[in-house]
């Protein structure tokens, strides 16, 4: 942390008057204080951040007397595992000590970086894992819950939950018009899949409805079963209608409108895309010489946020007794699904183009399943969802999705048009650029900026947003003068 940053995060913390998610101050002014390793857990397990020693919260903020910077760092190493002895944690965090000057007093800046997916949680060793490890929520440092912790340590990990064995159910209970057009589907795209297949079962085992037993898959029950429900009551998907833009806390008007979406896979998307649509407004726009009325949200923004919440959430035992929660409200439609991201996937790398499942024996039937009353299937499987959803809200000037992964669920924001949440000047200037792009092909940044009404830095910072998003791509070299931008084509 710079000189300049760190005085701007005192003074940030002196208006808030308390820590926060990023920064943590501690006095330490001759030894570190027994809580330190809980906020290195905490910052490792979350986003990272930065703890201040030799700082006084209760005294305002304010540099404590006679603070012993090098007893105090050393302490740190030590105990971070670094000077040869035993450290307090396992898996510590990467991690940077920066000695600063704050008022004319010595300060002690250690910044800890978020741990990598595949090394995590990190915990203070003589609690063990399940009493020592610890997340951050604005200031404070929380004890990660067993179902946190089994997200962690399976981050990286196919556990294979869509492939186990439902107990008590039977091919019986599996319709055999959906798994018969999937044997179709297969012999089109994938021919090798049921080669020398001749009998029903081995056709089954080979696409993996069922296992080597004939017992049927949870995938295989997910995706053809007459009613998985029977065996699994809480694999729903739940959509709730709020009043206002929060949940009412008055038990006699919960819910506005309630309805519970079940059956296979296909059927509960279809179900939940439906039950979302009749809640919200539609919209009319000129076409041509005449009018379309669509969806304040679109209705493909609807279907792949469920269709992602539906074949990513965790299908291990434990998130079993957990539903989808859809939940609208006058401004935005949350939609909420049990476990974290998978497979080194983070908040910033969500938008990349990478195809990443945890459940990839779903997500292969899925893709050769149709939607039950639709064209097309429930599951595409090219990584391109977000980008989806991204591109067609910026293309209707709507606010971009938001995107809030945690470490046991995963909540995708979508904002209604004319609610309370506004446009940030962000989205304003790349829904420009988006429907400029639309209409003209390929432009410049110097023609994207003088037709957007734009300022070359703006259209340049949200080109580059918009590259970085891999919904753009350049037509030439950045030293080219020819150089312009057009949709990325897939």
């Amino acid at each position: 942390m710079s000189v300049d940053n760190l005085d701007a995060t005192i003074m940030r913390l002196r208006q808030q008057g308390r820590d926060d998610g990023t920064c943590e101050v501690k006095e330490c002014a001759h030894d570190l204080s027994k809580d330190i390793w809980e906020t290195v857990s905490a910052f490792a397990n979350t986003e990272g951040g930065d703890i201040v020693l030799g700082l006084s919260e209760r005294n305002g903020f304010m540099p404590v007397e006679n603070f012993d910077l090098y007893r105090v760092r050393d302490q740190f190493i030590a105990g971070i595992g670094d000077s040869g002895e035993e450290g307090r944690l396992i898996n510590p965090p990467h991690y940077s000590i920066t000695p600063c000057e704050f008022n004319s007093a010595q300060l002690l800046v250690i910044r800890i970086d978020e741990l990598d997916p595949s090394r995590k949680p990190c915990y203070i060793e003589k609690r063990g894992v399940q009493g020592g490890s610890y997340k951050r929520i604005d200031d404070a440092d929380i004890p990660l819950s067993a179902n946190e912790i089994y997200s962690l340590q399976n981050a990286c990990i196919n556990t294979g939950s869509d492939r186990v064995s439902v107990t008590g159910a039977s091919i019986e209970d599996l319709n055999e018009e959906i798994y018969a057009q999937t044997f179709v589907k297969a012999e089109e795209i994938t021919p090798r899949a049921l080669l020398n297949a001749n009998d029903l079962v081995t056709k089954l085992k080979r696409l993996n409805f069922v296992d080597g037993q004939q017992g049927v898959t949870k995938a295989g029950l997910l995706v053809a079963g007459y009613y998985p429900q029977q065996f699994y009551p809480k694999l729903h998907v739940d959509v709730a209608v709020h009043l206002g833009s929060e949940k009412a806390s008055d038990s006699s008007i919960r819910f506005m409108d309630r309805v519970i979406c079940e059956g296979t896979i296909g059927e509960m998307l279809e179900g939940a895309v439906e039950a979302v649509s009749k809640n919200l407004r539609r919209m009319s726009t000129v076409q041509g010489v005449g009018r379309e009325d669509e969806l304040e949200i679109p209705v493909e923004v609807l279907r792949e946020a469920i269709a992602n919440a539906l074949i990513h959430r965790d299908y291990d035992s434990r998130f079993e007794g957990e539903s989808i929660a859809i939940d609208i409200y006058d401004d935005r439609v949350e939609i909420v699904n049990p476990g974290g991201l998978w497979g080194g996937k983070s908040r910033t790398n969500l938008a990349d183009g990478r195809s990443c499942c945890r459940n990839a024996t779903l997500m292969r039937l899925l893709s050769l399943s149709e939607l039950p009353s639709t064209a097309g299937s429930p599951a595409e499987g090219n990584g391109t969802g977000i980008l989806l959803m991204i591109n067609e809200m910026l293309k209707r000037h709507l606010r971009r999705p938001d995107f809030r992964p945690a470490i046991d669920h995963f909540r995708v924001v979508l904002y209604r048009p004319n609610g309370n949440a506004k446009q940030s000047k962000r989205d304003v200037g790349e829904a420009t650029i988006v429907s400029l792009l639309l209409e003209y092909g390929e432009l410049s940044i110097h023609e994207l900026g003088e037709m957007g009404g734009l300022t070359i830095n703006q259209a340049r910072n949200r080109v580059r947003e918009l590259l970085d998003d891999g919904i753009v791509e350049a037509t030439a070299p950045p030293t080219s003068k020819n150089r312009k931008y057009r949709f990325k084509r897939r």
